[in-house]
């Protein structure tokens, strides 16, 4: 599990205008971290594909369908970075994103968190 890749999780528990459901996440944590069996947490930006989000803003990173494979067109809510255990993971890694869109997730994280 690297940073970049794709993976789809339970994000069941959750509330207010928190993600939730079964959705895909991109992995930002440090590789360091997130490739450790023995740490058992990653950190992770929810992707909707909800309508209102699809559009690019200063914490949005929009997908055109079948992009990184998604499937369909989405949106990374850098506003909605979350720390989870790695048990909700479900599934194998459906994608992972170019260096490229990578850098622009980063900065979406960047002018969320005024780093």
């Amino acid at each position: 599990m690297l940073r970049g890749e794709i993976y789809f999780m339970d994000l069941a528990r959750r509330s207010g205008s928190e993600q939730r459901g079964r959705r895909p996440c991109v992995i930002v944590s440090h590789d360091a971290f997130s490739a450790r069996e023995s740490w058992r947490s990653v950190t992770v930006v929810p992707i909707t594909g909800a309508q209102r989000w699809q559009r690019p803003s200063p914490t949005v990173v929009v997908f055109e369908k079948g992009e990184c494979g998604l499937p369909k067109g989405c949106a990374a809510l850098g506003h909605q970075v979350t720390t989870l255990d790695k048990d909700k993971i479900v599934g194998p890694r459906i994608g992972v994103l170019p260096p490229g869109r990578l850098k622009e997730l980063e900065e979406a994280l960047r002018n969320y968190l005024g780093l």
